[in-house]
């Protein structure tokens, strides 16, 4: 009764104000986006609800079966539904378009008063996120964002909050691998090649791991899998499941307890092997540069074993103040805290404080003290792979003064690793970290002087800008999409093992190196990756980049080949007639064994790539034989059949499925990535599942998406989606889907640029419309904003999104340009300390 009452008084409350011409709330009201809204449920939302809402929503027969009738204010119980209206009302899908729509400002002080009610109400539940969710960024009106603002939008200067992001796991293995392996130096003439400051690469398995003294192994007894096992390597701790879209936000990741742990067994190997070598995991013998001099100490089956590995007498690692320090027959204080200020700077990029150098000496001490030399430096150093900056990036900010808006700008470490951290995984490199320490990392001018500096220098490294790309295309998932076995093998490529799998991990190497050709040009970066029709192709590629045969090509290839064998057989009778012609009673000499039947795929017209040399950035050796190959051709695509990265089978298949291609989730990156618009959660009252039609087309099976109440979304996908068809899921040109001819229309529907609207006939005449857009560079430089400044927009970083876009267009589509506004803006050199979490890492 109580929530009816009050329903009825909002009723009453709407009607009297449309019938005396009174709004809820003023047009004229001045209104300041990201501001708390201090009005409660009956005065300010239960209205809203009645003006919109009700009509669509209330008690008989409400539409999606959602009523809101007797909602009440947010509360835990009934958090799901206004997260869904929040959604709808935020998206502009409710009220819907034929209804009187609420004034511009009338819904942004609604969406934010849900968003604050929310994370009032679920405060002590886990909290409300959503609104903070990448893959929700673009829940904000694009046209607000780089159009004109209406009337009674007063946006203040924008900055970030205070906070502190944990470290990427490429990050973190990048600093580990510094301390116990040296990687080449950057050769302008071998430009692809890995090099000192690049990430560290996975393995041909797809596996973020560290590895010891493999550049120092020069035999192994057994094959790739008995080299694997033998090697000595730690995998990735602060890794977490490799999922479509941007990751690395503060507020996603933290280090638990079980993390902690790891990490502190990893120190203990890494300072062992900093100080030993392989001495640490090897016996004395092991290390020799003659492998036959201990023959009699490697006899029998050791395959597997750490036993079965020959290291050269060379040393290669990096020889620190650790090294010095445990092979030193004095321990001395001056020795213990050079190994102390070299470790911690080595972990957290910045030197430690008088305070922190002296609490970690005096760790050291007590645990030689009571450990002796080597096991307790070992643990009395394991400590500073556990500070709060070996493991968090900290921008705190609590030096400087506030503006009047509350904003302190980062200043000397927290701004110097900041603009560091934002395009490199190793420390500050000495002319960056001189200006530090001189106080000349103060200013935008500083920042702008740095980046420009660092920008334009291809032997300093910059991995970070490569993630972006790899997080806003999702190409680098198509290794760790599981194929059914006879699925993949009907769309022509090798099904047995894993090559497949090692396929895609070779196919991801391949495209961050044409990605990063084409940063080199730095022109028109985003319609250049679109439209390419350049590929770093691999031996897997001739078949990957081909085109699937029909039934009628397979028996024709069959066909010929058995013509051709025949004909062989009957040239060779020919000679061997004509020999005994010529040799009258003498015996035929021995034939020779027949040569190996040659292995062809009659499954694909393989395509013919072919071009220049050229290397792709791949792991050091760490599975023997199996690992990835850096020679690669840089070759032109088959002409009507690939346009850009979105044809490449590294995209095609990491936006794939078991079994099939995925129209969905292809349709849903194109909506969102680069026309800008979101699709709302899935309701858990949804069975998002196709029928199972083995025989049928996808576009057939996904009949069941067309239905009313799925279609309002899936509009907005599916027919992105479809163009796509045109490859299988393997990521090979077709013309035919189980005999038919493939459908490969689609549609641009209500992108909120009338000029991009309109149907397509396949995905070049999509991708082309949408290289044309200035709406998807806009949307491009959303997303550029997001990764670099680790949050999602609100408005009043409009000012800073068109600088930035404005920056791009002016310089020809610079990524460069871009960068350089985006780590000069406000959003990325201000913080706000009212809105930190702090948190204790420690």
């Amino acid at each position: 009764m109580w929530k009816s009452s009050r329903s009825d008084c909002g009723r009453l409350l709407a009607i009297a104000c449309l019938l005396f011409g009174i709004r809820p709330l003023a047009i004229a009201e001045t209104y300041t986006p990201g501001e708390s809204v201090d009005q409660d449920y009956a005065a300010f939302a239960e209205p809203f609800l009645v003006n919109h809402c009700i009509d669509c929503h209330g008690e008989s027969d409400p539409e999606g079966d959602l009523s809101l009738e007797n909602l009440g204010p947010v509360d835990e119980i009934n958090a799901s539904v206004w997260t869904s209206v929040w959604a709808q009302v935020s998206l502009k899908e409710m009220p819907p378009p034929d209804m009187t729509q609420p004034e511009v400002i009338e819904r942004l002080k609604f969406s934010d008063w849900i968003v604050d009610e929310l994370s009032r109400a679920m405060q002590d539940k886990g909290g409300f996120h959503a609104h903070r969710d990448p893959n929700k960024g673009n829940f904000l009106d694009h046209e607000l964002l780089f159009g004109s603002l209406p009337d009674g939008i007063q946006l203040k200067p924008t900055s970030s909050p205070a906070r502190i992001w944990r470290v990427t796991p490429q990050e973190h293995i990048t600093r580990l691998n510094e301390l116990i392996n040296s990687e080449p130096q950057y050769d302008p003439s071998k430009p692809g090649l890995r090099t000192h400051g690049d990430v560290v690469p996975t393995n041909h398995g797809g596996e973020l791991k560290l590895y010891f003294g493999v550049d120092r192994i020069i035999k192994w007894q057994g094959g790739t899998v008995a080299y694997a096992t033998s090697v000595k390597s730690v995998p990735a701790v602060l890794s977490s499941a490799r999922d479509h879209g941007l990751e690395n936000y503060p507020d996603f990741t933290t280090v638990n307890s079980a993390e902690a742990t790891q990490i502190m067994g990893i120190a203990s190997e890494i300072i062992r092997y900093m100080a030993d070598g392989p001495l640490s995991i090897a016996e004395p013998y092991q290390i020799t540069d003659d492998p036959q001099s201990i023959a009699d100490k490697m006899k029998g089956d050791l395959r597997g074993l750490p036993t079965s590995l020959v290291y050269s007498t060379e040393v290669l690692r990096p020889l620190t103040p650790v090294y010095d320090l445990m092979q030193a027959d004095e321990i001395t204080e001056e020795r213990m805290r050079a190994a102390v200020d070299f470790l911690f700077e080595a972990l957290t990029f910045r030197p430690p404080t008088p305070i922190e150098s002296d609490a970690y000496l005096a760790i050291l001490e007590q645990a030689i003290d009571k450990l002796g030399t080597n096991d307790g430096a070992v643990l009395g150093l394991s400590s500073i792979f556990l500070d709060r900056d070996a493991l968090f990036r900290p921008e705190l900010v609590k030096n400087g003064q506030a503006d009047r808006h509350g904003r302190v700008m980062l200043q000397d470490w927290e701004l110097g690793l900041a603009m560091n951290h934002a395009l490199r995984y190793l420390q500050p490199d000495d002319v960056l970290r001189q200006a530090i320490v001189d106080g000349r990392m103060r200013t935008r001018e500083d920042v702008k002087r740095e980046v420009v500096r660092m920008l334009e220098d291809d032997s300093i490294r910059k991995p970070r800008i490569l993630r972006f790309f790899r997080e806003y295309f999702d190409y680098d998932l198509g290794g760790y999409i599981c194929k059914d076995t006879r699925a993949l093998g009907e769309t022509g490529v090798n099904n047995k093992g894993v090559v497949h799998y090692n396929a895609m991990f070779d196919a991801t190497a391949s495209t961050d190196r044409l990605i990063e050709l084409i940063l080199e040009e730095d022109t028109d970066v985003l319609k250049q990756l679109l439209t390419t029709d350049k590929v770093v192709a691999g031996k897997y590629d001739n078949v990957y980049f081909g085109k699937q045969r029909s039934r009628e090509e397979i028996a024709a290839s069959v066909a010929a080949q058995k013509a051709a064998a025949k004909e062989a057989a009957k040239a060779a009778a020919i000679q061997l007639a004509e020999w005994k012609k010529a040799n009258p009673g003498k015996e035929p000499p021995e034939e020779k064994p027949a040569a190996k039947k040659p292995n062809i795929n009659h499954a694909v017209t393989e395509a013919k790539l072919t071009g220049p040399a050229i290397f792709a950035r791949v792991s050091r050796r760490s599975f023997g034989r199996g690992s990835m190959k850096p020679e690669r051709t840089l070759a032109t695509v088959p002409g009507g059949q690939r346009l850009g990265i979105l044809t490449h089978p590294s995209w095609l298949v990491s936006h794939s499925d078991a079994m099939d291609n995925h129209a969905i989730r292809r349709g849903r990156w194109i909506q969102e990535r680069l026309i800008g618009g979101c699709i709302p959660d899935v309701p858990i009252t949804v069975d998002a599942m196709l029928p199972d039609e083995p025989r049928t087309s996808l576009r057939e099976r996904m009949r069941v998406t067309r239905e009313d109440y799925c279609w309002t979304c899936h509009r907005k996908m599916d027919p992105l989606g479809f163009p796509f068809e045109m490859y299988n899921h393997a990521g090979l040109y077709r013309e035919l889907e189980h005999r038919q001819p493939v459908d490969t229309t689609g549609e641009i529907i209500d992108s909120g640029d009338p000029e991009l609207d309109g149907k397509v006939a396949n995905a070049f005449e999509l991708i082309q419309r949408l290289a044309e857009s200035e709406r998807a560079e806009q949307v491009f430089v959303r997303h550029a904003f997001r990764f670099w400044m680790g949050r999602n927009e609100t408005l009043n970083d409009a000012p800073v999104l068109q600088a930035a876009h404005q920056a791009y267009r002016d310089n020809n589509g610079s990524m460069k340009a871009l960068l350089v506004s985006l780590l000069t803006s406000d959003a990325f050199l201000y913080r706000t300390r009212s809105e930190a979490k702090l948190v204790a890492a420690h």
